[in-house]
Protein backbone atom coordinates (compact mmCIF):
# COMPACT_ATOMS: atom_id res chain seq x y z
CA UNK A 1 0.00 0.00 0.00
CA UNK A 2 1.22 3.48 -1.13
CA UNK A 3 -0.43 7.31 -0.32
CA UNK A 4 1.16 9.30 -2.48
CA UNK A 5 0.94 13.18 -2.04
CA UNK A 6 0.96 15.59 -4.32
CA UNK A 7 0.06 19.79 -5.06
CA UNK A 8 2.16 21.34 -2.86
CA UNK A 9 4.11 24.64 -3.60
CA UNK A 10 5.26 28.14 -2.78
CA UNK A 11 2.34 30.69 -2.96
CA UNK A 12 1.57 34.33 -1.82
CA UNK A 13 -0.50 35.05 1.66
CA UNK A 14 -3.55 34.76 0.52
CA UNK A 15 -3.34 32.32 -2.17
CA UNK A 16 -4.55 28.98 -2.65
CA UNK A 17 -3.50 25.18 -2.77
CA UNK A 18 -5.45 22.23 -3.45
CA UNK A 19 -3.39 18.82 -2.22
CA UNK A 20 -4.49 15.60 -3.50
CA UNK A 21 -3.05 11.92 -1.92
CA UNK A 22 -3.91 8.59 -3.91
CA UNK A 23 -4.07 5.78 -2.16
CA UNK A 24 -3.06 2.48 -4.16
CA UNK A 25 -2.08 -1.49 -3.56
CA UNK A 26 -4.53 -3.91 -2.62
CA UNK A 27 -6.96 -2.46 -0.71
CA UNK A 28 -10.09 -3.77 1.06
CA UNK A 29 -11.33 -0.48 2.42
CA UNK A 30 -10.76 3.03 3.65
CA UNK A 31 -12.19 3.92 6.96
CA UNK A 32 -10.76 7.97 7.67
CA UNK A 33 -8.56 9.92 5.78
CA UNK A 34 -6.82 12.53 6.81
CA UNK A 35 -3.79 16.07 6.40
CA UNK A 36 -1.16 16.65 9.20
CA UNK A 37 0.97 19.34 8.65
CA UNK A 38 4.68 19.63 10.45
CA UNK A 39 5.87 23.57 10.62
CA UNK A 40 10.18 23.68 11.13
CA UNK A 41 10.96 23.00 14.65
CA UNK A 42 7.25 22.33 15.82
CA UNK A 43 5.25 18.99 16.17
CA UNK A 44 3.30 17.40 13.58
CA UNK A 45 -0.52 18.17 13.75
CA UNK A 46 -3.81 17.56 12.44
CA UNK A 47 -5.06 19.83 10.06
CA UNK A 48 -8.19 18.04 9.17
CA UNK A 49 -9.31 14.67 8.85
CA UNK A 50 -12.57 13.24 7.03
CA UNK A 51 -14.27 9.74 7.49
CA UNK A 52 -15.64 7.22 5.11
CA UNK A 53 -18.94 8.73 6.00
CA UNK A 54 -18.45 12.29 5.14
CA UNK A 55 -17.79 13.67 8.72
CA UNK A 56 -14.82 16.20 8.91
CA UNK A 57 -13.32 18.05 11.77
CA UNK A 58 -10.47 20.76 11.44
CA UNK A 59 -7.99 22.35 13.35
CA UNK A 60 -9.61 25.88 14.54
CA UNK A 61 -6.40 27.18 12.98
CA UNK A 62 -7.63 26.36 9.51
CA UNK A 63 -11.39 26.51 9.71
CA UNK A 64 -12.97 28.95 7.33
CA UNK A 65 -10.18 28.53 4.70
CA UNK A 66 -9.29 24.88 4.16
CA UNK A 67 -11.68 22.13 2.73
CA UNK A 68 -11.22 18.50 3.23
CA UNK A 69 -13.17 15.84 0.76
CA UNK A 70 -12.40 12.31 -0.85
CA UNK A 71 -13.33 10.52 -3.86
CA UNK A 72 -13.84 7.05 -2.25
CA UNK A 73 -13.75 5.33 -6.02
CA UNK A 74 -10.42 6.65 -6.10
CA UNK A 75 -9.31 6.18 -2.81
CA UNK A 76 -8.31 9.39 -3.37
CA UNK A 77 -8.23 12.41 -0.30
CA UNK A 78 -8.49 16.49 -1.17
CA UNK A 79 -7.19 19.48 0.74
CA UNK A 80 -8.09 22.83 -0.62
CA UNK A 81 -6.26 25.67 0.58
CA UNK A 82 -8.03 29.07 0.86
CA UNK A 83 -6.39 32.49 2.54
CA UNK A 84 -3.01 31.07 2.93
CA UNK A 85 -0.83 32.53 5.55
CA UNK A 86 2.65 32.19 6.16
CA UNK A 87 2.24 30.16 9.65
CA UNK A 88 0.33 27.50 6.78
CA UNK A 89 3.97 26.65 6.09
CA UNK A 90 4.29 23.28 6.92
CA UNK A 91 4.96 20.03 5.84
CA UNK A 92 1.54 18.60 4.78
CA UNK A 93 1.02 14.97 5.20
CA UNK A 94 -1.92 12.67 4.23
CA UNK A 95 -2.72 9.62 6.12
CA UNK A 96 -5.37 7.17 5.87
CA UNK A 97 -6.21 4.15 8.45
CA UNK A 98 -7.67 1.03 5.75
CA UNK A 99 -7.45 -2.25 5.27
CA UNK A 100 -5.02 -3.74 3.29
CA UNK A 101 -4.62 -8.17 3.32
CA UNK A 102 -6.94 -8.73 6.09
CA UNK A 103 -5.03 -5.84 8.67
CA UNK A 104 -6.17 -2.65 9.49
CA UNK A 105 -3.40 -0.32 9.85
CA UNK A 106 -2.73 3.27 9.09
CA UNK A 107 -0.58 4.50 6.45
CA UNK A 108 1.57 8.02 5.87
CA UNK A 109 2.30 9.50 2.55
CA UNK A 110 6.04 11.27 1.78
CA UNK A 111 4.71 14.91 2.64
CA UNK A 112 4.12 17.94 0.51
CA UNK A 113 6.04 21.08 1.24
CA UNK A 114 3.59 24.26 1.47
CA UNK A 115 5.64 27.84 1.48
CA UNK A 116 3.33 30.80 1.86
CA UNK A 117 5.45 33.87 1.12
CA UNK A 118 4.57 36.63 3.01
Amino acid sequence: VQLQASGGGLVQAGGSLRLSCAASGPIFSINDMGWYRQAPGKERELAARITSGGSTNYADSVKGRFTISRDIAKNTVYLQMNSLKPEDTAVYYCNADLVAKFSRKVYWGQGTLVTVSS
